[in-house]
Parts: C-alpha cells; structure tokens; sequence
C-alpha cells in the first residue's frame, strides 16, 4: 500500500542520534553510524522525530509501504519501560490517532498492564480527546489530516465584526521560486521567509510580521526543489546584506523544514544572521 513514511538522505544524516528517541515505535536505530528505518511496520508516518534531526536528513514520504501494525509496535514498546509506554500514547492522542490509541489500549488492558488504568483515570485528560482528529488507515502527516474547526469559529457569543486592514506587503513575487536574488528591494532587508499556509492561518499576518519587511514564501512538504531553495536562499544572503530573517511556519511537522532550508542557506553563504523563529498553530494561534 501508498503510505506517509519517514525517508533518511543519508548524504546529510550524521549519525547524531537525536531522532531515536523521538521515535518511541522503534522504528529508528543507528547503524553503521546513520539513521536507518529498521522496519516500514514500526513507522506511523507521523514524524515525530523530524523535529530532533539538526541536518534535516529526515523528511516524510509518499511511498509503498508495509501497513503501520499498533499491535506489533506495542510489543516492541511494552519491553522498553512505563515512560516509552506514555510517551507513545501520547504522541497518538496529540496527532488524533483514536483508531491506533484505542488499539494500544486494547493491547494493554490484555496484557493487564497498569498503564491501561492509569491512561482511564479521572485525573487524566478524557478519552475524547483522542477523536479531536478524524483517524485514518495507514498513518500520515497531520498537516494533511482533514480537521472541522467550523463549531470553534461560530460558537456562541462571537461576534461578527468585519475591519478593514491595509496591506503590508512591499514586493511582488512573493513565492521564493520566482523571487529575484539581485532585487534592490532585498538589499539590507528586514526578510520574512514564511510557509504558505501560515498567512490563511494567522489573521494578524501582516500587521504581526510584514510591516517594513519583504516576504518569500514556499512550502516544504509540497513544493519540488528544496535544494533549488536553498541555492537562491544562498545567493540572497551573499549577495544582499539581509539585516534580519524572521521564520514562520505551522506547528506540523513537516513545516518545521523551513528552518532547515534556511540554516543551511546561511551556512553555506558562510553568514550569521540572528534568526526569529516562530510556530503558528492550526487554530491561528502563535505557540
């Protein structure tokens, strides 16, 4: 079957290690000094640990693969301790996995293991939470997961008021494929360097981060050519004296490559520049 599934270039991984333990399924190890998926059946697609790799070696994937099994990675989780246990159902219930989490569930109650008490305790967050997100077969990127957020927008005593806001925007392109290296408008610039559903999300978009700035914006799940960004990334920092970047990306994991493509651009133009990092949630939140 065609499934999300983490995919190693192992060109830039350097054995650091970071991604393993972000990865409580198991589904990563280091050997001969790289990080290898030991199994397609372990790997959720979720990319939990694609936050933890400092040379964005990891990214997710469209490809065939074997079907995810909870069954199966919770025997392998089970052997390695409560908080490997914990930090497993907790990743599923943050991403909405209610089909796997109640599985995982299932599997411990079977195995009478107290942590099937412990996740029903009043004390703890209520199993709804789990249905927070639709689940689906075979795992993915939740930034592609389909979400309602309709009953949080039009709930009772939120009013409807339309303001009218002028446009900060001082450049036209704006897509960082199409953008101009040598534009004079880059020359000792204040860059925004965004991910392009951040300005749908984040209603103070413009008064927030584009006032007296120029933006690039591309998308580093979908778009083809992450080298050809960082090429023209590179060029625009040894070519122009950018006086600041500020980054803003979405909260799932694959947007975190914007970071990436960005440190990379700077080293390789041999700059340092302070970088302001921010993360937008899908409710238009700044976390």
């Amino acid at each position: 079957m065609k499934r999300s599934i983490i995919s190693i270039n192992e060109d830039l991984c350097d054995g650091c290690g970071n991604c393993v333990p972000g990865c409580p399924e198991g589904a990563l190890q280091i050997i001969d000094g790289k990080a290898r998926l030991v199994s397609d059946l372990f790997c959720d697609g979720l990319g939990a640990c694609i936050g933890e790799c400092p040379t964005g070696a990891m990214v997710i994937e469209e490809r065939e693969a074997a079907p995810y099994e909870e069954r199966r990675v919770m025997e392998n989780i089970i052997k390695q301790g409560d908080n490997t246990i914990r930090a497993h159902l907790n990743h599923l219930k943050e991403h909405g996995e209610a089909g796997y989490y109640n599985e995982a569930l299932s599997f411990l109650k079977e195995k009478n293991h107290p942590a099937a008490a412990e996740q029903e305790s009043p004390h703890k967050k209520p199993a709804a939470v789990v249905h927070a997100l639709p689940a689906h077969g075979g795992g993915g990127c939740p930034g592609s997961r389909a979400m309602d957020l309709r009953s949080e927008r039009t709930g009772p005593g939120r009013a409807s008021v339309q303001v009218s806001m002028e446009s900060e925007l001082r450049q036209w392109p704006v897509q960082l494929h199409l953008l101009n290296p040598r534009a004079p408008y880059l020359k000792n610039a204040d860059l925004v360097i965004a991910a392009d559903c951040v300005p749908f999300a984040y209603p103070n978009f413009h008064q927030r981060f584009l006032k007296d700035k120029i933006l690039a914006i591309f998308c580093p799940k979908l778009d083809d050519g992450m080298d050809k960004y960082v090429e023209k990334l590179t060029e625009i920092f040894s070519t122009q004296d950018i006086a600041s970047v500020s980054i803003v990306h979405m909260e799932v994991p694959c947007c975190f490559g914007v970071e990436r493509v960005v440190q990379t651009a700077l080293r390789n133009a041999g700059k340092t520049i302070a970088i302001k990092d921010y993360t937008v949630s899908i409710r238009g939140e700044i976390i």
